[in-house]
């Protein structure tokens, strides 16, 4: 029965709540953001970052939110493992098992935007993968406002950064301090 399986993909997605980003540990961080945090985040830069660049914001936050899926099967690798795994090509094939059992229809949609934010091969999956990037430098930002030694993330970040919106966005976050949100909001 397809509701079954469909509910059991809604599970699976639930370890994404209980994984723990990798890199983070490696830096001393005693509790990182975990891979669902990670997600929402990316797909909401993404719908932003679509809309700043006259693209459909939907469509990005769509690829940015199926981006990390495979995670539930395998967690997050920071960039140290991913030297010793094809990682695109285990994602790719835990990707087909775990929509192998939804409606075939609604399986080439999440295959399709995961392809686009893994093969880069369309405007909107080259501004999830762009989202992707900058939610990890927004979390590294954080890090480093709190005195972790994650400057190198934001740096690597940059490098990475074609649109001129993501770009503009990392030039603030830069010189933002994570906390600046709300400085205003306190009652006096």
């Amino acid at each position: 029965m397809k509701e079954k399986q469909i509910i059991n993909y809604f599970f699976e997605l639930g370890i994404l709540k209980k994984f723990y980003h990798n890199g983070p540990q490696v830096a001393g961080v005693k509790h990182p953001d975990t891979i669902a945090e990670h997600i929402y985040r990316s797909s909401v830069i993404g719908f932003l970052l679509g809309e700043m660049e006259g693209l459909s914001g939907e469509k990005v936050a769509m690829i940015a939110l199926f981006h990390d899926n495979p995670e539930s099967r395998i967690g997050d690798h920071n960039k140290i493992a991913q030297r010793y795994m094809d990682r695109e090509k285990i994602e790719k094939d835990v990707l087909k098992e775990q929509t192998a059992y939804l409606p075939s229809s609604i399986a080439k949609k999440i295959k399709n935007y995961w392809n686009q934010h893994a093969e880069k091969n369309s405007k909107e999956g080259l501004l999830a993968y762009e989202a992707d990037l900058l939610e990890t430098a927004l979390q590294a930002k954080e890090y480093l406002d709190i005195g972790y030694p994650t400057k190198g993330w934001i740096s690597n970040v940059k490098k990475k950064l074609k649109s001129k919106s993501a770009k503009k966005l990392l030039q603030e976050l830069e010189k933002t301090n994570f906390t600046d949100w709300w400085q205003e909001l306190k009652v006096v």
